[in-house]
């Protein structure tokens, strides 16, 4: 019999960053507002770029974190430092692997991803060295701007020696990361698994780099109802920045300890699209095809999903492609969707992780959160959108999903079931 027969996997810690807040609390309470977190980008930035608008975080960092410790730190690391710290105390753990009442270090993982990692740490070290010369260069620079130098961090935070993994899918980062912890238990490799996503490339490369694909909106004034899902005049996603991280622990370590349980995190699914470096598959193939995998996988049936926590980012074609997916699989009703990107931005490696965490919360709390800044739906959407305001889901939800994609075809499908 496997592991995965025996137990289950159980989520006991989340801990979030956000354009929406700097904590789980601020960050759901400003989701269930529906308060777009959008703005102009400030007056330093370069005059000629066609994207002027973005979602940065809430609370910067470097109010958070001591100075010394922050300027060691890529943008993303420190997202990542902060949400890993937030939910390895709320899963009850007040110091590291290894300590008394703590998990031996050798079970204990940590699995994040990002897309991109340290990009501003490469541009402002190349700009550094054209500048001001090579010796200049800080030490610091390599371990700022390696992607899994986030990943690093956080097994070092907290004494993760079972092993520490870095997925780089594009936008699906994240979620691909809670696959790999899951994995990690179910295979017997670790008791305790911190996994997420974080990113920070809210800066002139990146914004101009999207901008020119078309993948961003260029509503520049009006940055509070420029994300807009489902929406006929959709024109891509606003870029956020943040880290979302959960602890993944066994019911059984859970049980010994007396470990409070936010929900389970029953399967998981991964596909790929085979079809284009960004462009996602226009029937949704590889979208519905993950979230079969993670039906199967967590032994669901279509009927049990009450809500669906949709990646969908803005674009006119991604939309549409997994809405096609969504109803493939799990019928035509029966499911709300919410989709956060229209008030938190897409926070790219991190948004896959930040969707797993509101999906539990919506588990927990029986309630969906919003979709804002839809002034006529798509009709070929054809989905049960939620809308403007929360909405109650029923007091015998069994079980959400939330769907994540990457450029590069990568499609990543979380299930999660409430825990008796």
């Amino acid at each position: 019999m496997s592991v995965h027969a025996r137990d289950h996997v159980v989520i006991t810690g989340m801990g979030v960053t956000t354009p929406l807040g700097g904590d789980v609390k601020s960050t759901w309470a400003t989701l269930l507002d529906g308060r777009p977190a959008s703005t102009r980008l400030g007056a330093g930035w370069p005059a000629d770029l066609s994207v002027r608008i973005a979602a940065p975080a809430a609370v910067d960092p470097g109010l958070v974190l001591d100075r010394v410790e922050a300027r060691k730190l890529d943008r993303a690391t420190q997202f990542a430092l902060i949400a890993v710290r937030e939910a390895w105390a709320d899963a009850g753990f007040l110091g590291r692997a290894g300590e008394p009442g703590h998990p031996e270090p050798e079970r204990v993982g940590a699995v994040l991803g990002s897309g991109i990692g340290g990009l501003s740490t490469l541009v402002e070290g190349h700009e550094q060295i054209r500048t001001q010369g090579a010796r200049r260069l800080s030490p610091h620079t390599m371990p700022k701007m390696m992607i899994n130098g986030s990943a690093g961090h956080i097994g070092l935070e907290i004494n993760a020696q079972a092993g520490v993994h870095s997925p780089t899918s594009a936008c699906a980062a994240g979620a691909e990361a809670i696959a790999a912890g899951l994995d990690m238990i179910r295979l017997g490799r670790a008791d305790v698994v911190a996994v997420g996503g974080t990113e920070a490339i809210i800066q002139p490369l990146a914004i101009a780099a999207f901008a020119s694909m078309r993948a961003m909106s260029r509503r520049n004034d009006d940055p509070e109802h420029a994300s807009r899902p489902y929406d006929t005049q959709r024109d891509g996603f606003v870029m956020g920045e943040g880290a979302a991280v959960l602890v993944l622990e066994s019911a059984r370590h859970a049980r010994a300890r007396g470990a409070r349980v936010h929900a389970e995190l029953a399967g998981a699914g991964i596909s790929a699209d085979g079809h284009h470096i960004v462009a996602p598959e226009p029937g949704g193939r590889g979208a519905a095809a993950a979230l079969r995998k993670a039906l199967a996988d967590a032994g669901l049936s279509p009927r049990d999903i009450a809500h669906v926590n949709a990646h969908a980012t803005s674009t006119p074609q991604g939309d549409l492609a997994e809405s096609l997916a969504i109803r493939r699989v799990l019928g035509d009703g029966g499911y709300a969707v919410s989709a956060i990107k229209s008030t938190a931005g897409h926070l790219m490696g991190a948004s896959g992780a930040l969707a797993a965490v509101t999906s539990v919360l919506a588990l927990r709390e029986r309630t969906a959160p919003p979709t804002m800044n839809i002034e006529l739906l798509d009709p070929r959407i054809g989905l049960d959108v939620v809308r403007d305001s929360p909405r109650a889901l029923p007091e015998d939800v069994v079980a959400c999903v939330s769907n994540s994609a990457g450029f590069g075809g990568h499609n990543v499908t979380l299930a999660f079931r409430t825990h008796a």
